[in-house]
């Protein structure tokens, strides 16, 4: 793996409640979350693939129109990605696989595993009515500070209550947790479009002061979404793994098997492995290669 590659890789954590979890991405999840992002009125069509990035399921509602889709990975499984797509048919093709167990890491003998192929449901149109709010703004840029979440919208909504300082009476506060902005509503008209204006605002926070981005808030209303099934080219799931090996000795021998030419593989370039009793969420993102 690349640096960057290993700097996007989480460790999975052993247990996920992923009750609420889905693969398909729902008119329901997209319409609670649009009020958060701004999207184009078209998706085309992309090739997805599985770079080795996996996220907590906390996270599964995110809209990302790049398109980043979540999929649940149960325990006993893993991800493959490889370079070429012929690898990853040529492994589909084979099925069933002998997987070889290194003697160092204390178990000999070999695992039998299942390959398939991964599906997903892509969006390929979606179209939003986006409106303007006019009484709210964006905060961006802010600061990596030792506050709570409370802590800082408390200090914003202070500052940008003051008419001095352009502000009004705030109404309403939020923190995205994607993005760390902060979206301020205020109660008066008016007040967001004088802010927005300004473009950037000196902000004191604690003993330093910052300057603050101050952007429209866009919300909208999904009008129309479709999705199509696709087939991921180059990445493969595998199945059935059991539970006879740590974690990072089963993902050293999945790899070693899967990268050999002799068995049907090639280089790999994402694995994700999940060990039996744990569950994660992978993260599929636009090929660009």
């Amino acid at each position: 793996m690349t640096d960057s590659e290993e700097e996007s890789f989480v460790r999975l954590p052993d247990e996920l409640t992923l009750e609420n979890s889905s693969p398909e991405m729902t008119p329901e999840h997209l319409q609670q979350e649009i009020e958060k992002y701004k999207a184009p009125p078209c998706l085309p069509d992309r090739e997805m693939l599985f770079k080795g990035h996996v996220t907590e399921a906390e996270d599964v509602n995110a809209l990302v129109v790049a398109p980043r889709i979540q999929r649940a990975l149960p325990g006993g499984s893993a991800l493959l990605t490889f370079e070429e797509p012929e690898v990853a048919q040529r492994i589909l093709e084979m099925k069933q696989h002998e997987v070889k167990l290194d003697e160092s890491a204390g178990c000999e003998g070999r695992v039998r595993v299942q390959a398939e192929p991964v599906e997903l449901l892509l969006p390929s149109a979606l179209e939003i009515e986006l409106k303007l709010s006019d009484r709210c703004i964006l905060l961006s840029s802010l600061p990596r500070l030792d506050l709570s979440e409370e802590q800082l919208l408390d200090k914003l909504e202070l500052f940008f209550s003051k008419k001095k300082n352009g502000g009004g009476e705030v109404e309403q506060r939020e923190l995205l947790s994607d993005s760390g902005h902060v979206v301020l509503t205020f109660v008066q008209d008016g007040v967001a479009e004088q802010l927005m204006k300004k473009g950037r605002i000196q902000v004191p926070i604690g003993k330093q002061t910052y300057e603050l981005k101050v952007t429209p808030y866009m919300s909208g209303q999904i009008t129309d979404l479709q999705v199509r099934p696709s087939v991921c080219a180059k990445t493969v799931l595998l199945s059935g793994i059991p539970d006879i090996l740590e974690e990072e000795s089963m993902r050293d021998a999945l790899e070693i098997h899967f990268q050999k030419p002799s068995r049907g593989g090639g280089e790999v370039d994402a694995l994700g492995y999940v060990p039996v009793g744990g569950q994660a969420l992978a993260v599929f993102e636009e090929d660009t290669d």
